[in-house]
């Protein structure tokens, strides 16, 4: 579909596509989690949402609606728990598998400087996080689409039973508000892999933007930042931060900045 055809909702607003709505910002940079189907369970995914739902609730029944920090910090917390679930390594972690990875990696990385510049990124045993600024022209919808139907489609080749659908539907989207937004989003996916015990370093992870910019074996000294990079700690990498991430402040309106199914 030609840009100018494209649904407005798409490029910046609120839009829903299932349980939750999505804040969208033309120029935005995102925070972007997408898992596995079946990684997690209804009934634990249930548990969590009336948890989220209570707080919720409360607040509508003192007549004060979450304001758009508290909105941030309660889908934070959400998104926090399901990644802990997912972290854990329940069902079947197909992207244990390198070859598996490898693709989804490939995919994450294939468009990048040509559709979207990439901040930060890994891709774990059930689950990717990515930091990605979307370029004019270009929607955070149809790269999300583009990553997962291509590796959705080779990965499943692979396996001796196809499985359908191989991605949830949803997945977490978060727009990064400044710097210090996107310090701790690029912070949080490059130590995802060390938090969950499955290395040492960040740049021991093959599958991460880590690993690319310091490979193993090699000595590099930290790099000097620039008023155009942010140094992520313990990671010996730093990621360019002259990427437009929407600015200002939202509008606030009750419902979520995230969706995290």
């Amino acid at each position: 579909m030609p840009d100018a055809e494209r649904p407005s909702h798409l490029v910046a607003g609120f839009h829903s596509r299932g349980v939750l709505p999505h804040l969208k910002r033309e120029g935005g940079t995102y925070f972007v989690t997408f898992r596995q189907a079946g990684t997690l369970p209804k009934e634990v995914l249930l548990r969590f949402k009336q948890e989220r739902d209570a707080i919720i609730q409360h607040a509508l029944a003192a007549k004060r609606p979450l304001t758009w920090h508290e909105q941030e910090e309660l889908f934070r917390w959400y998104s926090s728990r399901v990644d802990k679930y997912l972290d854990a390594g329940q069902g079947t972690c197909h992207l244990r598998d390198p070859e598996h990875a490898d693709l989804v990696a490939g995919a994450i990385g294939f468009f990048d400087g040509q559709r979207y510049e990439l901040r930060a990124w890994v891709v774990m045993p059930n689950h990717a996080h990515v930091v990605v600024w979307p370029m004019p022209g270009h929607t955070l919808s149809d790269i999300l689409h583009s990553w997962k139907s291509f590796t959705s489609h080779e990965i499943t080749k692979r396996l001796p039973t196809k499985v359908v659908p191989f991605w949830q539907g949803e997945s977490y989207e978060h727009l990064i508000r400044d710097d210090e937004d996107l310090h701790r989003c690029c912070h949080y996916t490059l130590m995802n892999p060390v938090n969950a015990g499955l290395c040492r370093r960040p740049e021991d992870w093959k599958w991460s933007s880590a690993h690319v910019a310091q490979p193993p074996g090699v000595e590099q000294p930290p790099p000097v930042a620039s008023s155009g990079t942010v140094h992520v700690e313990g990671t010996g990498a730093a990621v360019n931060s002259n990427i437009p991430n929407g600015g200002g402040t939202p509008p606030e309106l009750a419902g979520g900045d995230a969706c995290a199914t």
